[in-house]
């Protein structure tokens, strides 16, 4: 790669990272383990305690890993299964445009919202696990 082409990835990687431990400690503090259990509950998705406590923690610790470059894949990969997730138990059903979201942390519920959004953080999650960390990341070889 020449020029600036190759900080392209630095940028998507870090933007991601920050979305990610945005949408973590929303989770975490806002809506909390219990209300992301009870929405999982809800959406049919299995072991509900045990995947909200995945997302929480895969939002907050591979994005934490996006922010620096380091163990990056990992970090992409784990936001491919949440993500996955996302898209196909949550988002698919409620068409492709994105639409405004209300949720009600108390009664553990979010209005459809569409996958496009989704979609886009999987396939940008999964642009990461291929490409790795780019050359500012804490995992990029010193050459």
């Amino acid at each position: 790669m020449r020029g600036g082409r190759e900080y392209g990835i630095t940028v998507l990687r870090v933007t991601l990272g920050v979305v990610f431990v945005m949408h973590g400690y929303f989770a975490g503090f806002v809506y909390t383990p219990a209300g992301v259990a009870g929405f999982n509950a809800s959406m049919g998705i299995p072991l509900p305690t045990v995947t909200a406590w995945f997302v929480i923690l895969g939002h907050f610790l591979g994005g934490a890993s996006l922010v620096l470059g380091y163990y990056t894949r990992i970090g992409a990969l784990v936001h491919v299964v949440i993500m996955g997730g996302a898209v196909f138990f949550v988002h698919l059903g409620q068409g492709f445009f994105l639409q405004g979201i209300i949720v009600d942390a108390a009664a553990g519920k979010a209005i459809a919202g569409g996958y496009e959004y989704a979609l886009v953080l999987l396939m940008a999650s999964v642009a990461i696990l291929f490409l790795g960390c780019g050359p500012l990341g804490l995992d990029h070889p010193k050459r």
